[in-house]
């Protein structure tokens, strides 16, 4: 795809050239995601984030990295923060919001929302999630966490297994990564979930179709053995009819470090998009795993900055220039911790 202007809603748009792309400005920007370097080649610029759906890491993350690119971040948080709740069209909403920015970040619980809102924008458009359908810059988070956590073993992507557990009817990060993951070769999923949240049968027409192999599984510890990645998710409970029905599925899938050893490969790469809920009737991914070196979940959430910087330097044509705008930093002295 050509990204220069483009709207990022889905991970149908993409081919595996253009991740390459996208993780090789990743690299590049690596030393301004880690305060080494500073840049201002987005100064002037206006990123407005519109998150219709609570967020922490996705919307902070995104205005991050549009700041660490000299860009300014203009914020609205929740529907009844917005002219939406007083019965504005998502097309309206576009085609103001888009006179008053460079580029939107928007995040709505509603599937295909974001879609119909870029269909009136003037601007670049990214998907930071909607509904149960796509979380594209999840995905290519987690892909780049995974290039860089198997490179450290001496492996690429192809041929990878990966386990992903839980809720994978309604969870949009795993069907964002499973299309993504699809675009590699030979690739090894076992979806394990309880029965009921099982992914979408179009997802797993989809992996078939590109020759992947799947295999379905409704109890953690079968699914579990012989992979490289586990991918975690928490039960998706505002995607339920009732909070009584999303009970149901709570705690039935907890992987906690007795469970890992007893049934994972030493070296399992242990990831999550999070949040992981960490109620005591929950505990999807256990406190105990937080020593285990194999826990990437807050690699994955620094690699989310530096991806997302690259999506912007990409769309807004900036990715050749960011190094002739570049500064050393001399007030990040401190030394972050490991």
């Amino acid at each position: 795809m050509r990204f220069t202007g483009a709207h990022i809603l889905s991970i149908d748009q993409f081919a595996r050239p253009d991740i390459d792309r996208l993780f090789a400005v990743a690299d590049d920007l690596r030393p301004y995601a880690d305060r080494l370097r500073t840049t201002r080649i987005l100064q002037g610029a206006i990123l407005s984030s519109m998150f219709f759906e609570p967020s922490t890491r996705t919307r902070i993350s995104f205005g991050s990295a549009f700041n660490l690119l000299g860009g300014e971040v203009r914020e609205t948080t929740g529907i009844k923060a917005s002219s939406l709740a007083k019965g504005e069209s998502l097309q309206d909403t576009a085609r103001v919001l888009s006179g008053y920015s460079d580029l939107i970040v928007m995040r709505h619980p509603q599937a295909g929302s974001v879609a119909e809102f870029a269909e009136a924008s003037r601007v670049p458009v990214i998907n930071a999630g909607d509904g149960d359908n796509e979380h594209p810059s999840q995905a290519f988070l987690d892909l780049y966490t995974i290039k860089q956590e198997m490179a450290g073993r001496g492996q690429g992507i192809d041929g990878l297994r990966i386990a992903l557990i839980g809720d994978l009817r309604f969870g949009r990060a795993v069907h964002s990564l499973c299309k993504l993951l699809a675009l590699y070769n030979g690739i090894s999923y076992h979806l394990v979930s309880p029965p009921g949240l099982e992914a979408p049968e179009a997802i797993v027409a989809g992996l078939h179709q590109r020759g992947h192999h799947v295999a379905l599984h409704h109890e953690l510890e079968a699914g579990i053995r012989n992979v490289d990645i586990l991918y975690v998710t928490r039960t998706q409970e505002e995607r339920f009819p009732t909070q009584v029905e999303a009970n149901r599925y709570r705690g039935l899938f907890r992987l906690n470090q007795d469970i890992y050893t007893q049934h994972c490969q030493p070296n399992t790469v242990i990831m999550h998009p999070l949040p992981r809920d960490s109620r005591s009737a929950a505990q999807e991914l256990d406190a105990d795993l937080d020593e285990n070196p194999n826990l990437a979940i807050f690699r994955q959430t620094d690699n989310g900055v530096v991806v997302r910087m690259a999506m912007f330097a990409l769309v807004l044509q900036v990715a050749e220039q960011v190094h002739d705008h570049a500064q050393p930093v001399t007030w990040y002295t401190a030394k972050r911790m490991p």
